[in-house]
């Protein structure tokens, strides 16, 4: 008999991460093909917005999402993953998706070109492989030398020996005479073979050849770059179920999935308009090999004219591209540039490029910003610095590739390594104000065709920093300095030329930049050049889409953060708020006495629950929580949030210090993680002395495993969760959980454990309760009032709940309709909470040997909870927690007395709200907390 229990997971029909298998695809084409655009949901209409690269660091299409998610569509951005998995986060209102490319059609040509076709069959009869030949040569020799030698016996009497010259007989001459024809025809026929194996060599060998060049380019796209066919199947199927009233594809990657996605939405009755954005001159790019520079152009030149619309980076692109396809109108301008609203909104408080560099006010800072490549040309101004002694150069890059580290490498030739600077990255609404510290902005490129096409997004940022310009004679850069007079032009590839335009701008800077007007600015603004865009949205949609338009205000500083769509996660807006969207409670960091920092686990929501805590009991407190993130994390409130591999980038780590340095009072290191990013090392212990030397105070907060002794554990516990932890999570655990039991023993500072267990492991700690909002919790329904009462178990990670021994005796009582059993996995956080509230009975850890989060949130709830509980531990700080104690042996018992006993069941329902409402409201934990923030 199959269990009857529900298994409740993520919901898949936006969220599956594994990527869509071909047929699958493809087989939607005739689903619901006769609905009509009347028949789908009245609510804002909805843009996608496609681009082929991971979405983080393009900043034109996330200000195209920002500047439509404001003017009211229903935007969703779909980028490509950087991982195997589908990944979904949030960038204020704007839903982003990230999906993987299989390389399945790839292979199909792969597989197809290294079929044998008839002239390799001729080529490499017999021949399959190196090996093969090496064994025909082998073979061949050995012929050769056996045949050779029959020659030499050929040439000799019966005997081996030549008959001496006088001594041949009459009757011999004969038989002489057969030998030598013998031995001349086998030596030809050693002769021909001979050729015929050297023949076979060299057209073996030049086979081999032609196979492993480079592909030659065939004229179809399909075959020269089938990624793009992968790509289609990826993101195609995704733009599909969203059914958008308008496709937004950018570049030659999205072409055909633009084109294609609308045509078969169209076919299914869905009015589906899409516009290209050609971000560069296709044609014009020096692509690395012969078969993209031929299929790139041939994709755009396929596709361009199916397009409803299409859009561009400047003018002279657009002229470019409407004569060379014979396009019916003229492409829409729409230039890159700054967002103007957010320059200077925060000036002062976030890091500069001079403060990158290490640099005084008085030292003369060229900049350059962006993409670093050879057609950049930044080899004439590190060789200029030769040239400009008191100069320096910074050179604002991400990671470093082989044409940076050939500039550096330069540099140390010239003497100026000193004086080049590479400093990271900043979000892209930063870039303005973290540029505006430097004295000119520098822009070298050489005249490749999209050089001069177009003005770099570069140069708008430069000017809305208050720089001048050092360019380049590219025509567009060109033609636009000498207008507006706002910097000086050198001859492009002169290093004297360069270092006399430098000389110029740093004497004329203050005249230069008065230069940098406001309408120059406004004209060179996102504002202004997406009203054009958001204008051309609007025409392809319709009046009636248009009319269900509800502009709203999205900042324009909205960065990408986890969100929903990924196992467990839940979407945080861009203030501190619950998962649901219900304001999170807490007093936003401002001029209080007492500003409390709080980070980067918070495991469970717990930093977010301290916070309330502290804020509602506390009016000289403020507080703010931050919470380090990767692609598994459950997300709860918070203030700000790091994604990733972000806590490693300088800027960030810059930005960190500023705050917490220049603003906290008091900070609670929660995991023992860092303060400041990884800015001094991966553990708070490394922040200690500049938090010290900045006057804060600092606080420990462990929760579990960051310091519980795995040992000890084992041995103390039958069931500890670490007999089913994998070897190498063990001695990673041990080292961790050492490292900072130690650090806490000899720190001094004031520690503080959630749970009582772990005062066992730090001696000198206070326990400090768990935090549950449970009025949040609390549940209307009454508890086992059910004939077959519903119980839940919901493991965050089952390995640590002792999951996989519980659930053969739930389902087991499942299958005999004694209860209805629900096991939980990848719910959103909010989701949780109602399915908690629903239920009779809650199931919690059987490994740990006290209660955790999901039982104190069961509590309030009014739920009965069973878990495993080492009594002694609880006893040592004074409280009995009305928990059913249980092991995973005694489990079926502890839920059959509850069944049995419906009035004892109550009655703990009732004992464990109100125990809840005594230690984990709050207040008892503020309680704790007050010494230390005093």
């Amino acid at each position: 008999m199959k269990p009857t229990h529900r298994i409740i997971r993520r919901r898949t029909a936006r969220g599956s991460n594994a990527p869509e298998a071909p047929d699958a695809a493809e087989g939607r084409m005739g689903e619901n093909a006769a609905r009509t655009g009347d028949e789908r949901p009245r609510g804002r209409p909805r843009l996608a917005v496609v681009v082929g690269n991971t979405i983080t660091g393009d900043s034109r299409v996330q200000k195209t999402a920002i500047a439509a998610a404001r003017a009211g569509w229903d935007v969703t951005l779909i980028g490509r993953s950087p991982s195997k998995r589908r990944e979904e986060s949030v960038l204020g209102p704007v839903r982003v998706i990230k999906v993987p490319v299989s390389a399945h059609m790839r292979a199909v040509v792969a597989a197809e070109r290294r079929r044998p076709q008839l002239r390799s069959r001729l080529t490499q009869f017999g021949l399959p492989d190196d090996s093969a030949w090496v064994r025909a040569r082998a073979a061949h020799a050995a012929w050769v030398r056996e045949q050779t030698a029959r020659v030499g016996w050929l040439g000799a009497p019966s005997g081996g020996r030549p008959a001496p010259q006088g001594l041949r007989t009459p009757e011999a001459l004969p038989s002489a005479l057969a030998r030598q024809l013998a031995r001349e025809a086998l030596k030809g026929w050693v002769r021909v073979r001979r050729y015929a194996h050297k023949g076979r060599g060299r057209a073996y060998q030049w086979e081999r050849r032609r196979a492993a060049g480079p592909p030659k380019p065939t004229g179809d796209w399909r075959v020269d770059w089938p990624e793009l066919l992968d790509i289609d199947l990826a993101f195609g199927p995704v733009i599909e179920e969203i059914e958008p009233d308008v496709i937004h594809a950018n570049d030659h990657l999205m072409i055909a999935v633009g084109a294609r996605s609308a045509a078969r939405l169209r076919a299914r009755g869905v009015p589906t308009r899409w516009l290209y954005d050609a971000h560069e001159y296709v044609r014009g790019v020096e692509w690395p090999d012969a078969v993209r520079a031929g299929a790139f152009p041939g994709v755009e030149e396929e596709f361009i004219r199916r397009a409803d619309a299409v859009v561009t980076v400047s003018g002279e692109l657009a002229g470019i591209l409407r004569e060379a396809y014979a396009l019916p109108a003229e492409p829409l301008v729409v230039a890159n540039a700054p967002v103007r609203e957010t320059v200077s909104a925060c000036a002062g408080e976030r890091v500069s490029v001079r403060d990158a560099c290490g640099l005084g006010p008085d030292v003369p800072l060229l900049v350059y910003a962006g993409w670093i490549g050879p057609e950049r040309g930044l080899d004439t101004a590190v060789e200029g610095l030769a040239q400009l002694p008191h100069a320096h150069l910074a050179l604002v890059a991400g990671k470093q590739n082989a044409t940076l580290q050939g500039l550096l490498a330069r540099a140390d030739e010239l003497g100026v390594r000193q004086r080049v600077h590479v400093v990271p990255y900043v979000p892209q609404e930063q870039v303005p104000d973290y540029l505006s510290s430097a004295d000119l902005g520098v822009i070298c490129f050489r005249h490749v065709p999209n050089c001069e096409i177009s003005l770099p997004t570069k140069a708008a940022e430069y000017l809305h920093a208050g720089l001048p310009l050092i360019t380049s004679g590219v025509r567009t850069l060109r033609n636009f300095v000498e207008r507006t007079g706002v910097g000086e032009v050198y001859v492009t590839e002169d290093v004297p030329s360069f270092v006399a335009a430098v000389q110029r701008g740093l004497a004329q800077r203050s005249t230069l930049a008065a230069r940098i007007t406001e309408p120059l600015l406004r004209e060179l603004s996102w504002e202004q050049q997406s009203a054009g865009l958001l204008d051309l949205y609007e025409r392809l949609a319709g009046q009636a889409a248009a009319a269900r338009l509800a502009p709203r205000s999205v900042p324009w500083s909205a960065s990408e953060q986890p969100g929903l769509g990924a196992p467990g996660r839940a979407a945080p807006p861009p203030e501190p708020a619950t998962p649901g969207g219900v304001p999170a409670g807490w007093r936003s960091l401002d001029s209080t006495p007492v500003r409390l920092g709080m980070g980067c686990a918070n495991s469970a929501g717990q930093l977010a629950g301290f916070a309330r805590a502290l804020c509602e009991r506390r009016q000289d407190l403020s507080a703010e929580v931050v919470m380090h993130t990767h692609d598994q994390s459950v997300i709860y409130p918070a203030d700000i949030y790091a994604v990733g591999e972000r806590t490693g980038d300088l800027g960030f780590q810059l930005d960190r210090a500023r705050r917490v340095l220049g603003s906290y009072t008091h900070y609670l290191a929660d995991s023992f993680t860092p303060a400041l990013g990884r800015l001094n090392g991966g553990h708070i212990q490394d922040d200690l002395p500049s938090l010290s030397a900045a006057g804060i105070k600092v606080a420990l907060l462990a929760h579990g495993s960051d310091v519980r002794d795995p040992q000890r554990h084992m041995s103390r516990y039958e069931n500890s969760l670490f007999h089913a932890a994998d070897e190498a999570i063990l001695r990673a655990l041990a080292k961790k959980s050492a490292r900072n039991r130690r650090m806490a023993a000899q720190s001094g500072l004031p520690q503080f454990v959630t749970t009582p267990d772990l005062l066992e492991e730090l001696p000198g700690a206070r326990w400090a309760p768990l935090v549950v909002d449970v009025d949040g919790w609390t549940s209307e329904r009454p508890a086992m009032e059910r004939a077959r009462p519903v119980v839940v178990h919901a493991p965050s990670k089952r390995w640590t709940k002792g999951t996989e021994q519980v659930v053969p005796v739930l389902e087991e009582m499942d299958r005999r309709g004694l209860i209805e059993f629900r096991m939980v996995t990848g719910v959103p956080w909010v989701e949780v909470q109602e399915l908690v509230k629903e239920a009779d009975i809650v199931v919690d850890q059987f490994a740990v040997g006290t209660y955790g989060t999901f039982a104190c949130e069961g509590m309030a709830a009014g739920r009965p909870v069973i878990a495993f509980l080492d009594e002694r531990l609880h006893r040592s700080v004074g409280i009995r927690p009305p928990i059913v104690n249980a092991t995973p042996a005694t489990l079926r018992g502890a839920v059959e007395s509850l069944l049995d006993d419906r009035e004892l069941a109550m009655r703990t329902a009732q004992e464990s709200a109100e125990y809840v409402r005594t230690y984990h409201d709050g207040t008892y934990t503020a309680d704790v907390l007050d010494g230390f923030l005093r």
